[in-house]
């Protein structure tokens, strides 16, 4: 049994920032890096697998995992659900690796206020412009939708000076870079 524990990073960003992205990149670069796969009542995008990206789960199956305290923390964000489930996160810590969360700050703020050693990391996009521009791109939200991850960003971004970290993502393996350097330091 490994007798030095492993790393909590909790990264954050809004949606259409291109943290998912991101996050590809740093475990390019770390592959010994583990990836939280969050829990979700969301339908999977084009390309998404269920257990890979996301569970995507009922919200029946959401509430009761809920009720049986199974998440480290869980948030409603735009309409859905999400959450990261405890126990493989504590199994991955407990064998002395680093476990990466791509969580919204609803959800890090929980974390937060627990008495667990975390890293936070906020990523930004360059500006809303470009934010916007990347939601259109994906092809894949209404208008409605899209409206609403706009102003959900809006208020996102007011939370950022509660993470230990800023980084902008302007080029997404510039980005990652600079997440290794912080989880390294």
């Amino acid at each position: 049994m490994n007798e030095q524990k492993g790393q909590l990073i909790v990264i954050s960003a809004p949606s259409g920032t291109g943290k998912g992205t991101v996050i590809k990149e740093l475990l390019k670069l770390r592959p010994d890096f583990q990836f939280s796969v969050s829990a979700t009542t969301r339908k999977p995008r084009p390309g998404e697998r269920d257990g890979v990206e996301y569970q995507f789960i009922s919200h029946d199956r959401f509430a009761d995992m809920i009720s049986n305290d199974e998440f480290l923390e869980h948030a409603k964000y735009v309409g859905e659900f999400y959450g990261t489930p405890v126990k493989p996160i504590n199994e991955i810590i407990d064998s002395g690796k680093t476990v990466i969360l791509d969580i919204e700050v609803q959800g890090a703020k929980q974390v937060m206020s627990k008495d667990i050693d975390t890293k936070t990391i906020f990523i930004t996009a360059p500006d809303m412009a470009e934010l916007e521009k990347r939601l259109r791109g994906r092809g894949t939200d209404s208008e409605e939708k899209i409206a609403s991850r706009l102003e959900q960003a809006r208020l996102e971004l007011k939370e950022r000076h509660h993470y230990d970290h800023i980084v902008v993502n302007d080029i997404a393996s510039r980005a990652a870079k600079e997440i290794l350097s912080i989880i390294e330091k």
